[in-house]
């Protein structure tokens, strides 16, 4: 189902800043990078608080149009009253079947503003954040199965190890994994105090550190984060129109390390380096930003979320 926008309704207190219920990172590099056209047809593929939709926004006319992905239903609240963005309730993974739907075939460009928001990290029942009570859950669509309990109760002890070597760089994933199989048993684990008490004598180094990349673990396993970026990035170069663009900003180095071998090769296995060789991409895709761009002082100091955020652009040949 594709719905056409709604006014946006007042925003409660998040993250100590009123009305916020996320802050774009790097958003004026992401515009410039983006050099949105008034009349230009342009994707946020994910929407979020609606930060950067707006800017896109500003910069259109009546004749622009924007398309606004995304997955968790919470997102649909901050929709601007303007009848020239149309939001899309999927991921997106999907992003050339619901054009299509629209009739839309090529696009100017496309932003996609990775990983948990601001909301999602301070909204405590939805289990993404190590600092609250709630169920073992990290679902980003509430209408999947799959959640991070069934993950740490179901899994193999060689598929956890795996998941928390790859997606966490868990230092002692061997040891963990085994932990939670040969305990999940008999301690319950359904909520995040449950799986951070069992699980507190393998706890190497700072906890909070520790449990944090053991949570990236879970949550990029539970919503297939990985698969769906590079899902995304298969669509762009027949989707982009040539001059068009595409700014990806991530927040872990899985992620930017996805997008960097993509935008150069056109593949996703790390490229060999041959420094007298001229990097040219195989798949119509110029790349804009030979190094990622990342925050400025300013930023770091008003927004510490940024600190992360890595953005890389594109442009179709």
């Amino acid at each position: 189902m594709i719905m056409k926008k709604k006014p946006t309704p007042g925003k409660s207190e998040l993250n100590n800043v009123p009305g916020d219920y996320h802050v774009p990172v790097l958003l004026r590099e992401t515009m410039d990078g983006l050099q949105v056209k008034p009349a230009g047809i342009y994707v946020d593929c994910t929407f979020g608080g609606g930060g950067h939709a707006k800017e896109i926004l500003s910069h259109l006319n009546k004749d622009g149009k924007l398309f606004a992905f995304d997955q968790d239903a919470d997102a649909k609240s901050n929709l601007p009253d303007d009848d020239r963005i149309i939001f899309v309730p999927s991921n997106f993974r999907h992003l050339q079947r619901f054009l299509r739907l629209h009739k839309v075939d090529k696009v100017d460009g496309v932003l996609a503003d990775l990983g948990v928001s601001s909301h999602q990290f301070d909204e405590a029942a939805r289990g993404f954040s190590i600092r609250y009570e709630a169920a073992l859950d990290m679902r980003m669509d509430q209408r999947q199965e799959l959640t991070a309990y069934d993950v740490v109760h179901d899994y193999t002890e060689q598929q956890l190890h795996k998941l928390f070597e790859q997606y966490g760089e868990v230092s002692n994933s061997k040891t963990l994994a085994k932990t939670i199989v040969s305990l999940r048993t008999t301690m319950p684990m359904k909520t995040i105090e449950n799986f951070k008490t069992a699980l507190d004598p393998v706890v190497k180094g700072n906890p909070n550190r520790y449990f944090a990349q053991v949570f990236q673990a879970l949550r990029i396993e539970v919503n297939d984060e990985l698969g769906a970026l590079r899902e995304l990035l298969e669509q762009i170069p027949s989707l982009l129109k040539p001059g068009g663009r595409v700014a990806i900003i991530t927040f872990h180095s899985l992620e930017d390390r996805v997008v960097k071998n993509y935008f150069r090769k056109g593949a996703f296995e790390e490229a060999e380096e041959h420094p007298f060789e001229n990097i040219v991409s195989s798949h119509e895709l110029k790349i804009i930003t030979k190094k990622p761009i990342t925050a400025s002082p300013e930023e770091l100091s008003a927004n510490p979320r940024s600190r992360s955020a890595k953005l890389r652009i594109a442009e179709k040949i």
